[in-house]
């Protein structure tokens, strides 16, 4: 999927791609180095959860956004985002926009194609973790409870998609 997209400045339009790990599986590598390098968890935990998707294990997925050939925004559906409550899944993970791409509604239309996909293989609703409040809002999610992050000493916030 292509979306043109008009910059902070308001004079020139980029064409980004949005695409699913198993649109181009090419990118699995590429993808998995990125988010390692946005979130420190290791690398090899995201090629686990992305080969189950890509070998149809699983039908959680992995969303990016393209600038070219540059990985420029992502996120991953998981099983369990590092929180207590296991019984609330599949979380979306690793949402993430490269700075300088900020405000520009990347991250909202990762998250509708994430929820859209989910939907229509069935799953729903989907959850997510955050410390943010007023940004997951503005694309439909809704605040749930507070959750326990695996070796956090604040709770977060948890938020649901129908």
């Amino acid at each position: 999927m292509r979306a043109s997209i008009q910059d902070a400045k308001g004079d020139r339009m980029s064409e980004y791609s949005y695409i699913t790990l198993r649109e181009q599986p090419q990118q699995r590598d590429r993808a998995a180095d990125w988010f390692h390098g946005k979130w420190g968890v290791p690398r090899e935990a995201y090629l686990a959860c992305m080969d189950d998707y890509l070998n149809g294990k699983s039908e959680y997925g992995w969303y990016l956004c393209l600038d070219g050939e540059s990985i420029i925004g992502g996120l991953g559906v998981i099983e369990n985002d590092f929180h207590d409550r296991k019984d609330l899944a599949p979380n979306v993970c690793a949402v993430y926009t490269e700075t300088e791409y900020r405000g520009k509604g990347i991250a909202g239309r990762l998250l509708h194609m994430a929820v859209e996909d989910l939907r229509a293989r069935g799953i729903t609703p989907v959850y997510l973790v955050t410390d943010h409040t007023g940004f997951y809002e503005r694309y439909g999610w809704e605040f749930l409870c507070m959750v326990q992050g695996d070796h956090e000493q604040e709770k977060s916030r948890m938020y649901f998609h129908r």
